[in-house]
């Protein structure tokens, strides 16, 4: 690692030399390819490595997006979205501090960075977005403050919707999942130069990042990899491959080809992406409707990843999962759920998704000044987030698994269109950006930064040691919330809401 003469950072990798730019002591290496642009013979086929190349490359600006659609209003004024054109959507970011010799920044005068100092923490991120959206160029998503914390932070692109989660008898599944796993296997071979410890790689992801994590942590393929992992509103997942293909079937009725690569292949990019979202639009990961999920293809995810992990797959691995409190409401809010569900309705949802009806008694007899579509969401976020993640931290302390299991739930409520703890809402705290307006699209101006700075200094102290700060997952079940207020661990919280679920 070394500083050029004014022209920015540069750092060798294994596949040839980067320029990135530096400021105030932190060195960004942006859009930087982990493998080949999945094109032409590539497209629909498992990540080929990256090209080597001669001379020095630029990493100054983001790379190219996968292919996607922005998201439907008014969620696109709440989660900016970016799109970068191109083909070679298979790249990834580096934020990193720059030291320089004797403890400084690296200056004009081209003095290199102390590479005798200790390795540091890596933090990698996978991004959400159902699997149909987002990209590492989310501002949201900036890593300079973990890199001027002290942590190299690196964030992934991968393939999106069906080139990514098709369920395809002429092409492998879990593409996207396969992009990750090479995204990783590039941290390993190449952060050192980067200043990064290759053996301790925190993975974190949020919504389908988390579920594309659970995946990880339960697939052969990615073992070694990582050795903590953070969840962050998302469960262990994955459907059969023939339920998973109903998406893929319904996307090719539409356009009416073959459900087959070959066939995708032949289509429009343009029309591919408005079949995928007229199939997948209508749906959400609470209300449901058609969907990409992670298949269980018997190679990269062998088995389903929650029976996976709750028979001690990644036993070893340190654990950080938790949500939001009121999840819903990001969908249930703006789509005017709410106020729309009465109780009829709520009665016939709830049986629709088989939600045992003295469960629904204790969440209405617990929440009586609440409207039937905010209980029904309630009953929808712990069914599908809160219960599976309470359920694995159980499993792994009764199994004595040696990685350590921490929960944690963020209750600060955004004051933006009544939208309260919602989903999404933690990421500008734990990546300490509240001060963008990307970021206040969502929380408002207003939001609270020593409670952005205690969640990303927990975030910071578990990639580097393995403890938040708080104790591990004990029959007393702490967990660590972050506001109202200022955090505080909470011993079984709403625990008669989660009992009502052990039937």
């Amino acid at each position: 690692m070394s500083e050029s003469g004014g022209l920015g950072p540069e750092v060798r990798t294994r596949d040839g030399a980067l320029r990135g730019s530096l400021k105030d002591g932190v060195a960004a290496f942006l859009g930087v390819p982990y493998a080949q642009a999945p094109v032409g013979p590539l497209r629909f086929r498992a990540p080929e490595p990256a090209e080597p190349w001669d001379g020095i490359r630029e990493a100054t600006a983001f790379g190219p997006t996968a292919p996607k659609r922005p998201y439907a209003p008014p969620l696109d004024a709440l989660l900016p979205d970016p799109e970068v054109a191109g083909e070679a959507c298979l790249n990834l970011n580096v934020w990193a501090p720059w030291p320089r010799a004797g403890g400084a920044e690296p200056g004009a005068d081209g003095e290199r960075g102390d590479l005798a100092s200790p390795r540091r923490p890596v933090m990698v991120w996978i991004h959400g977005g159902s699997l149909v959206h987002g990209s590492s160029a989310v501002p949201v998503y900036d890593g300079t403050a973990f890199a001027r914390d002290g942590v190299v932070l690196v964030s992934v692109n991968y393939r999106l919707g069906l080139e990514g989660f098709g369920v395809l008898p002429d092409a492998p599944a879990n593409l996207g999942l396969r992009d990750q796993i090479a995204a990783l296997g590039w941290v390993r071979d190449n952060i050192g130069a980067f200043g990064g410890d290759p053996e301790r790689v925190t993975v974190f992801g949020e919504s389908a990042g988390a579920i594309s994590i659970a995946a990880l942590l339960a697939s052969p393929l990615a073992e070694g990899l990582f050795r903590r992992a953070v969840v962050q509103s998302g469960a262990p997942m994955a459907l059969p491959l023939a339920e998973a293909r109903r998406t893929t079937e319904a996307v090719a009725a539409r356009l009416k080809v073959p459900a087959t690569a070959e066939a995708f292949a032949r289509v429009d990019r343009d029309r591919l992406l408005a079949a995928q979202t007229e199939v997948t639009g209508k749906g959400s990961p609470l209300s449901g409707g058609k969907s990409f999920q992670i298949a269980v293809d018997g190679e990269v995810v062998p088995r389903d990843p929650a029976r996976a992990l709750a028979g001690g797959a990644s036993a070893g691995v340190d654990l950080l999962m938790g949500t939001t409190t009121e999840e819903y409401r990001l969908w249930f809010v703006p789509s005017g759920v709410t106020d729309r569900v009465g109780p009829w309705v709520q009665r016939l949802l709830l049986w629709k998704a088989k939600v045992p009806s003295g469960t629904a008694r204790v969440y209405r007899a617990g929440r009586p000044l609440e409207k039937p579509g905010e209980v029904l969401g309630a009953l929808a976020t712990d069914k599908l987030l809160r219960i599976p993640l309470n359920r694995l931290a159980d499993a792994r302390l009764r199994s004595g698994a040696p990685g350590g299991t921490y929960l944690y739930e963020f209750g600060w409520r955004s004051p933006v269109l009544d939208l309260g703890a919602c989903h999404a809402l933690e990421l500008g705290f734990v990546f300490d950006t509240l001060g963008l307006p990307e970021t206040r699209a969502l929380t408002g101006p207003d939001a609270p930064g020593e409670l952005a700075s205690a969640m990303h200094a927990t975030w910071v102290a578990f990639a580097s040691t393995g403890d938040p700060g708080w104790r591990g997952w004990d029959a007393a079940r702490p967990v660590m919330t972050f506001g109202p207020g200022l955090p505080s661990l909470v011993e079984g919280p709403r625990e008669a809401e989660r009992l009502a679920w052990e039937v």
